[in-house]
């Protein structure tokens, strides 16, 4: 294979093991030629392979076009996704500030890949917004969004329904004195308008050259409340669960129905105790040798059916409950991810 791939290894490897398949396919779509013509030489006929049955098959597929119609297809819907994630998993960089337009991007990307044709590209969007919505939007990455002097003093800055949400229940869960919420509500006129420090030379020319937090830190000072929150907003990183070895897999299956309510509550302890473990032995520097991936606290936790009535609302209250529904009720959220159709 190496003398028709330029030495080029097919599989790829990657810190994000879920991503590897993703990866090995778009080097499958750049070796297209290269593969079909392995498969067509005398090489390949006259070897063992050839003759088994794998080796048909694998063949066979290599000389379908529709195989490959669905191969590129698939590259150019996660091709942009990949990149997101390479993006969030650049250890201990802040990206709360970008991540809510870096999902925006994606859309745009892979609307462009299938040449605006909504009829091909409109199932990666419901997916996309369907995951997103469900399980990954945060409002602090709307807050983010919004706070980033990078982003809000672009032209091409929206601030939609959920982005006003995202701040103002930030706001609220975040900040606890209602003095304190309100003295940001006014400085936010100042910031939203570049008034006082935000209007200087200096503070312009910064907003594209330093990270938003750093900026917040040496040109926010004429409204402190307001420079406190930005900078823990946009202080977050997006890749804690992998950093601590938190098991994405057991949020999973909290998530799951077929339980009690007194299952639900003891799975809920078992994940407590194990994501609260793994922040504590990261704190104090204790380590194993053991991968993340190969045990699984919750590889033994039988589940059986149970009827539906019985089954309990996943987790406690929202993130965005009590708190904020009093001051934001009527405050219309959008579903999806913003970006033009």
């Amino acid at each position: 294979m190496r003398n028709h791939i330029d030495d080029c290894n097919l599989i790829k490897p990657s810190k994000m093991k879920f991503a590897m398949p993703f990866f090995t396919l778009e080097n499958i779509v750049s070796e297209k030629n290269n593969l079909k013509g392995m498969f067509e030489s005398s090489e390949w006929k006259n070897s063992v392979w050839s003759s088994t049955a794998e080796g048909k098959r694998v063949a066979h597929l290599v000389g379908d076009q529709s195989f490959w119609n669905g191969v590129e297809m698939a590259s150019k819907a996660s091709s942009p996704l990949l990149l997101v994630l390479c993006l969030v998993n650049e250890a201990d960089k802040p990206q709360v500030g970008y991540i809510y337009e870096t999902m925006d991007q994606v859309k745009e990307t892979i609307k462009r890949e299938f040449k605006n044709k909504k009829s091909d590209y409109s199932p990666f969007w419901t997916a996309i917004d369907d995951i997103w919505n469900a399980h990954l939007h945060s409002p602090l990455h709307a807050a983010g969004y919004y706070l980033n002097p990078c982003l809000f003093y672009s032209t091409d800055f929206y601030s939609d329904p959920e982005v006003t949400f995202g701040l103002l229940c930030c706001v609220v869960r975040m900040v606890a004195h209602q003095r304190t919420q309100l003295l940001i509500t006014f400085q936010l006129d100042e910031y939203r308008h570049a008034r006082g420090d935000f209007e200087e030379g200096r503070a312009i020319a910064e907003r594209t050259n330093i990270s938003p937090a750093q900026w917040w830190c040496t040109y926010g000072k004429h409204c402190p409340e307001l420079q406190r929150f930005a900078i823990r907003v946009l202080s977050q990183t997006c890749d804690g669960a992998s950093r601590y070895n938190l098991k994405k897999g057991m949020a999973e299956k909290l998530l799951m129905d077929g339980r009690n309510r007194i299952e639900q509550q003891r799975l809920n302890d078992l994940a407590f105790v194990h994501y609260n473990l793994q922040l504590q032995n990261k704190r104090y520097g204790v380590g194993n040798n053991v991968v993340g991936e190969e045990i699984d606290a919750m590889d033994d936790w039988v589940v059986e059916e149970a009827p539906q009535e019985t089954a309990p609302e996943n987790g406690g209250p929202g993130w965005m409950d009590s708190d904020c529904s009093g001051a934001t009720k009527n405050v219309e959220v959008r579903c999806g991810i913003r970006a033009k159709e």
